[in-house]
């Protein structure tokens, strides 16, 4: 059975730090590309991360948090963490993780949240001004 748990999201204050882990089981780690994605409320769900473990660690970062989010695998966990730094408020969301065996090889973004197969349940990060 395909499980992944977010965890780590909390309050914290504008320019602050939240470290997110995804922990997996009951798939190739190895072979997976693991997304991170973000729901404001009344908003629809967006990428906000993503890493190929099977294309040497392949990345990509949308607009908004290019250079203060950095994505990371732990193979030996299974475990994919989104370290964020310089938080802002309107990173306040429900961060969710999900995988899907694609490569990011000939892609130039993440792929769409449909083309997922299977999710975490969310973790709340808010951040206060």
């Amino acid at each position: 059975e395909v499980q992944l748990q977010a965890s780590g999201g909390g309050l914290v204050q504008a320019g602050g730090s939240l470290r997110l882990s995804c922990a997996t089981s009951g798939f190739n780690f190895g072979e997976h590309t693991i997304g991170w994605f973000r729901q404001a409320p009344g908003k629809e769900r967006e990428g906000v991360s993503c890493i190929d473990n099977d294309e040497g660690g392949l990345t990509y970062y949308s607009k908004s948090v290019k250079g203060r989010f950095t994505i990371s695998s732990d193979t030996a966990k299974n475990t994919v963490n989104l370290q964020m730094d310089s938080l802002k408020p309107e990173d306040t969301a429900v961060y969710y993780c999900a995988e899907v065996p694609l490569s990011l090889y000939s892609r130039t973004w993440c792929p769409a949240p449909d083309e997922f197969n299977s999710w975490g349940q969310g973790t709340q990060v808010t951040v206060s001004s």
